[in-house]
């Protein structure tokens, strides 16, 4: 079964100033990114800029990572679409483009539609068809939907679903989570690094945390820390990475993510319009966030 025990950032996708890929500064970021000690990449995920991707381009992204990643490393791709037949046939191309398993987000269009027994027929289905591993995904802030912790349960015990990424940061939920599917061998990801000590406390394996893309160092000295039992030192990391964490994620999401990179050596890349680059007095304060915890 594919090991996800580790640190998956999901990497961010730069475009160049007329909105196209930038490819070239991807293999520059991957460079960077393939000495952190990270046990592989999310592509496509949230902070990739994927609803706003073109589906040839969301697998050429996939594509392209995989080509500049060293071997061992594990490639999840995000190949979640609004249709059931669209997220099988996507997560069939990211398998065919290097993928060793997909990452699913919740269909959200028909918020009011998404009942348990659709999200349980819908993950079922592509995970009957999907030729690599599916990992579940939620993310309420994007989406509206969480996943109901029973469909869950009773998801993880299909043979081809392998793990789910919480990004609610619901502690509790994840507790149950790991508990409940204790027999499964389920791997539950933590979604998001300001709550990796907690996750990891109550059985999650390992994170997909945007923070990772800045301070991936930080990040896996964290999970490494957690795992020798060095739970003291494990402590004061994660209170220092909860603001800068918070900043690239739930204040000013990929645009805060993306100026960020540039100080630490790392190619952000222009956004993709609709979203708009972060103001001056923004920028100032991102700035403040890490200097204050000693990052910059």
């Amino acid at each position: 079964k594919l090991d996800l025990n580790g640190i998956l950032p999901p990497i961010t996708t730069p475009f160049n100033d007329d909105e196209s890929v930038a490819y070239d500064k991807l293999s520059g970021n991957l460079n960077i990114w393939n000495s952190v000690g990270f046990k592989g990449y999310v592509v496509q995920g949230s902070n990739g800029e994927f609803p706003y991707l073109t589906p040839d381009e969301r697998v050429n992204v996939v594509k392209h990572v995989r080509k500049n990643t060293p071997e061992g490393k594990v490639l999840v791709a995000g190949s979640g679409c609004e249709s059931t037949s669209a997220t099988i046939e996507m997560s069939n191309k990211m398998a065919d483009n290097g993928a060793n398993a997909v990452l699913v987000i919740t269909p959200s269009f028909y918020k009011s539609q998404m009942t348990p027994q659709a999200l349980l027929n819908h993950y079922s289905k592509v995970a009957d068809a999907s030729t690599v591993p599916v990992v579940l995904y939620s993310v309420p802030s994007n989406t509206g939907i969480n996943i109901p912790l029973d469909v869950l349960v009773e998801l993880s015990q299909h043979s081809n679903i392998i793990g789910a990424k919480e990004s609610g940061g619901d502690i509790t939920r994840i507790g149950q989570i790991a508990h409940l599917t204790k027999n499964q061998d389920f791997q539950i990801l933590a979604g998001s690094a300001g709550f990796m000590l907690g996750a990891y406390a109550v059985g999650a394996v390992g994170a997909v945390c945007a923070l990772g893309n800045v301070l991936g160092a930080h990040v896996v000295q964290l999970h490494q820390l957690i795992n020798e039992g060095n739970y003291e030192e494990a402590r004061k990391l994660q209170h220092r990475l909860i603001a800068p964490n918070t900043a690239v994620t739930a204040k000013y999401s990929v645009p805060g993510l993306k100026t960020a990179m540039g100080w630490f050596g790392l190619q952000g890349g222009n956004l993709r319009s609709p979203l708009q680059k972060l103001s001056e007095p923004q920028i100032k304060d991102l700035r403040q966030i890490f200097v204050d915890e000693g990052f910059l």
